[in-house]
């Protein structure tokens, strides 16, 4: 199983990605949290920003083709942040469920 991230200017492309995500069985389920003050480096300067972040659990099988899906969806096109980690552990019905969610991805 897979805890997919990504950060985005509004809380309306995160919900986006969110229901997207998990309509089209990519993700099992998503959350969307903030906003949060972001500071970056971009364009050779300093930056700072409110974002909102979405988390997505999806599997193994999913992730590729989640994060593909996130970055068509993410109005920074090629400068998206998206990131995963794998869980090392979750209780077993959970990890189950994320699995059977995503399984029908083709």
């Amino acid at each position: 199983m897979w805890s997919v991230t990504s950060t985005t200017p509004t809380a309306e492309d995160a919900q986006t990605i969110a229901r997207t995500a998990v309509a089209e069985r990519l993700a099992a389920g998503a959350e969307v949290t903030g906003p949060s003050i972001s500071v970056f480096w971009h364009n050779d300067e300093l930056g700072e920003a409110q974002e909102w972040r979405v988390t997505l659990k999806t599997s193994t099988a999913a992730r590729d083709k989640l994060a593909n899906r996130i970055q068509a969806l993410h109005p920074w096109a090629g400068e998206a942040e998206i990131v995963a980690t794998p869980v090392d552990w979750a209780i077993e019905h959970y990890a189950a469920w994320v699995e059977k969610v995503t399984a029908a991805v083709e």
